[in-house]
């Protein structure tokens, strides 16, 4: 067998769909398994990952995640982790707990900061110091300011997880996967029960990176450009001067249900908000099995992946509920489990909801499946696997956590990256039986008494005796110590604040590995754009390369709709691609996009411009498909655009009330967000539109929608034919396609007949007063953490743009936020924002337990800034962390859409290579 720098090979292979040799390797010494993934992708990707499966819900392998990062032997400062967020060129950089696994993924274009970030973690993750102090920091602890003052917890995790836990629909699905898996490790939460993480000792959790952080339980896995070798090299490096040990972390499987279940809990919720929700799920197969879990991925899509989809439309048209819950096949565990359900349904209804989802399977599986949905499905996931489009995620780090879901489990991890055997089988077994997502239903769902129903139901008073628990707890425990006892604990939350305090050593600050700005390109890299006119339509050409697939964005200028209307451009915009045309209803409509292209998909851009005084703002059809698929998708589009049949009440009432569902039930988990865009909306006019269009007026605005769709449904169908007939001009038009040269020529003539067809008629863009708002402002939501904000307009205040703002915003960020809102004050997340078009800065703050002191923290950071000193080094190292947010990697489509956005606010490569 050959071993190289330690390492014996397992197995090698060319993995031709993702144009990368793979090679599975074994480290003689501890056993360690790495696998090494070479291609010509500069993006490269690493991770360390260790099996972490819980015994508890104290959440020591979160903490753990969280610990290791704040110190190691190598790197003695107190967070490593932030200076390398503070001045490196990462494209990613971060840490994941998952129910039975942690994992270290990183990535980075710059070959020399690629290996001094691995450096950093692989010392964080072997050698981490770990000490009681950043146990009680990351984790929970005792504070107390005097003998007077009331005890109360505090920790990063302790407060995260309280901020998970106020959250229904995390609740929901935290709740599922412990009742489907009720005998095992998933049936504990990996992430820290708040009311369970203050059972966790220090000594439990030094004895859990003893054993569950060796090299032994490891998978290390390379990905990208750099080279093989120098991989092996540097592992072993780290990992010789460890012994084998015998890791006790495999996971078991869930012995099967004889019989369905059922489980209830309650949920805080207020008044307004007070519907059940549940889910009905069933335990599948193991992941290791790689076509089936393919099978059921695409059987999952079928049935709830789409609006389309028969199982997601049927409960929606039984008016039961007003959305969908449950994420349909979670393929992330060791076994797979389907999960489906509704929310917003009245308690009488709860029983109906659980039986009629079976009645639906029943009936599918009986009378069979539309053929074409299942074509879509296909064409769908072959062209997601063909595509490899992960966003701004990185495409390596991807395909880690897609091995991991077999690596494991004691699968082959080649198995997850060649998908063509799995999907090819799949497509095999179609032919042969036309029934065959038919026998999966049966076999796997109907016949299959591994199924539970886990329904929560609203309880307005649930936050308030929790709190009141909690307090009663702490007076307890407190009542219970003695004067000593107590005076400990101060002398502890003084001590911890001090040394949160006290900066680093300069010569352990040193230490960590940095590039220098030398090491920075000078200059911006522009991306190619042609501007182009045809027949008063502005076209933007981006000649990349795409591997055959054009990306085709449909513009239309929002600035024409009158002021009255611009709070039912989201629905309209949903209502292109769900709710059907004159030809096809919303069915057969999704599953023609489906079968015929990669996708299309409706978006709306705001955006302040520079040196402008009004905004950017733009209605997006966004579209993808092969070359093959051209002619197909024009069609689609040019049905979608002159068609579309807006006379369906009962549709568009089904898609208000999922629009409602969705931003009630993202106000706890983003309230950020909604405290940010509120707060923008007071000093621009791109804020106010993007409050009026999707912030908090506009949930507002979608709950008064729901019952005038109800009482006057032809004066809301009337204002969405009016959007229309305004929009729908291709004076009022753009288009911006990403694709090469030679496949434009092919595809420019078609576009052109295409925009032939689009309506001409005069444009009068409409004139709008922003509606003011009060300046100071608190919403309550039933939540047991706070997201604090402030801001303001620094150019009203006599600021000019300078690109230091940027490298300030940065060291804030890493430094003085990071420190007094996360570290101190215990918040998961401290951060500040800036619109360079619009002047607009503000300070957020995420799962905070705190308000006040939030707000002075705020209000002291101009002294802060005022009195550093900063060295030449720090500078440098902040300067590098700008930089690497101006380079983020992006893949050729979200080149094509940031060259264009860059065009609409006139944010040239002048004015960027200026800041830069």
């Amino acid at each position: 067998m050959t071993t190289t720098h330690g390492f014996e090979l397992l197995k090698k292979a060319c993995i031709a769909e993702l144009h990368t040799e793979a090679r599975l390797y074994r480290h003689r010494k501890t056993g360690a398994e790495l696998l090494s993934l070479v291609n010509d992708d500069e993006n490269k990707s690493f991770g360390i990952n260790f099996r972490t499966p819980p015994t508890n819900s104290t959440g020591v392998a979160h903490i753990m995640e969280h610990s290791v990062l704040c110190g190691s032997r190598k790197y003695p400062a107190k967070e490593p982790f932030v200076e390398l967020l503070k001045g490196s060129l990462k494209t990613f950089l971060n840490a994941f707990t998952y129910p039975d696994k942690t994992c270290y993924p990183l990535a980075s274009q710059n070959t020399q900061d690629f290996y001094n970030l691995i450096d950093v973690y692989m010392d964080a993750t072997l050698h981490p110091l770990i000490s009681r102090h950043t146990f009680e920091q990351e984790g929970w602890h005792y504070e107390l300011e005097n003998l007077e003052a009331p005890l109360v917890y505090k920790g990063v995790v302790f407060n995260e997880m309280k901020g998970a836990y106020s959250s229904p629909d995390g609740l929901l699905d935290e709740y599922t996967q412990q009742a489907v898996f009720p005998n095992h490790t998933y049936g504990f939460d990996s992430g820290g029960n708040p009311r369970h993480i203050p059972d966790l000792t220090y000594e439990q959790f030094k004895a859990f990176h003893q054993t569950c952080y060796h090299p032994s339980n490891a998978r290390i896995y390379f990905y990208g450009d750099d080279d093989p070798d120098t991989r092996l090299r540097l592992m072993n490096d780290y990992l010789q001067a460890f012994e084998r040990l015998a890791v006790e972390s495999d996971i078991p499987l869930q012995p099967p249900f004889t019989a369905p279940r059922r489980v209830r809990h309650p949920f805080a919720a207020t008044e307004a908000a007070g519907k059940s929700m549940l889910t009905v799920s069933w335990l599948l197969s193991e992941t290791t099995a790689v076509e089936t879990t393919m099978a059921l991925g695409i059987l999952s899509y079928i049935l709830v992946g789409t609006p389309a989809s028969p199982l997601r439309k049927r409960l929606l048209d039984s008016g039961l509920g007003e959305d969908l819950t449950g994420g349909g096949a979670n393929g992330h565990l060791r076994q797979i489990y389907f999960s489906t359900g509704m929310k917003g349904v009245a308690a009488d209804n709860v029983n109906r909801v659980e039986a009629l989802i079976q009645e639906i399977l029943a009936d599918l599986a009986e009378n069979g499946i539309d053929p074409e949905m299942i074509e879509a499905a296909m064409n769908t996931l072959e062209f997601r696997l063909r595509e490899q489009n992960t966003g701004s995620f990185p495409r390596g780090l991807a395909l880690m956590l897609g091995t991991l879901n077999v690596w494991l489990y004691g699968g082959d991890p080649f198995r997850a990256l060649a998908f063509e055997e799995s999907l090819d089988g799949i497509k095999s077994q179609l032919a042969a039986n036309p029934a065959f997502f038919q026998t999966l239903i049966k076999r796997y769902l109907l016949d299959n008494p591994h199924r539970v129903a886990v329904i929560l139901t609203p309880d307005s008073e649930l936050q308030q005796r929790e709190e009141a628990a909690e307090k009663q707890h702490l007076a307890e425990v407190k009542a219970g110590l003695s004067r000593a006892d107590l005076q400990a604990v101060i002398d502890n939350t003084k001590a911890l604040k001090k040394l949160q305090e006290t900066p680093d050593p300069p010569e352990a600050l040193a230490a960590i590995p940095h590039l220098s700005l030398d090491d920075i390109d000078k200059q911006n890299k522009p991306i190619p754009i042609e501007v182009q006119t045809e027949q008063n339509v502005e076209i933007l050409y981006h000649d990349l390369f795409t591997n055959g697939i054009v990306y085709l964005d449909l513009g239309f200028n929002l600035r024409a709709l009158p002021q009255e209307l611009l709070p039912y451009v989201s629905l309209f915009s949903d209502a292109l691609t769900e709710i059907g045309t004159e030809k096809e209803d919303f069915v057969k409509l999704s599953q023609r996009i489906g079968r015929k292209t990669g996708g299309i998909w409706s978006t709306y851009f705001i955006s302040t411009c520079q040196n402008r005084a009004e905004s950017a703002v733009w209605l997006f059809v966004r579209s993808k498909a092969t070359m093959a698929q051209v002619d197909d998708l024009l069609a689609i589009l040019r049905d979608l655009l002159l068609t579309t049949n807006f006379d369906n009440r009962e549709r568009f009432r089904q898609m208000v009330l999922e629009e409602k569902a969705g931003k009630e039930a993202g106000l706890i988990p983003g309230g950020h967000g909604i405290v940010s865009s509120r707060l923008q909306a007071h000093f621009s006019e791109a804020a106010w539109l993007s409050e009026e269009m999707g912030g908090l007026n506009n949930l507002f605005f979608v709950r008064r929608l729901a019952r005038e769709v109800e009482e006057n449904w032809p004066a809301v169908l009337e204002k969405l034919e009016t959007i229309r007939r305004i929009l729908l001009n291709r004076n009022a038009m753009m288009c911006n396609i990403t694709l090469n040269a030679a496949n434009q020529a092919t595809f420019r003539p078609k576009l052109i007949r295409f925009l032939g067809d689009i309506p001409d008629a005069p444009v009068e863009l409409a004139r709008w007063m922003p509606t003011p708002l009060p300046p100071f402002e608190g919403l309550s939501i039933p939540a047991q953490v706070n997201y604090v904000g402030k801001g303001t307009n620094i150019f009203n205040l006599g600021y000019r743009m300078h690109g230091s703002i940027f490298v300030i915003q940065n060291y804030l960020r890493s430094t003085w936020l990071w420190e007094k809102v996360r570290v101190q004050g215990g918040a998961y997340g401290g951060f500040s924002s800036f619109d360079q078009h619009a002047g607009l800065f503000t300070f957020l703050s995420y799962r905070d337990p705190n308000l006040l002191d939030t707000l002075a923290v705020y209000d002291q950071t101009a002294n802060f800034l005022r009195r550093l000193d900063l060295s030449r080094a720090e500078l440098s190292k902040s300067i590098i962390g700008t930089i690497s947010g101006i380079d983020a990697y992006r893949l050729p489509d979200a080149k094509g859409r940031t060259s264009m956005v860059r065009h609409l606010t006139g944010y040239t490569d002048e004015v960027r290579q200026k800041i830069r």
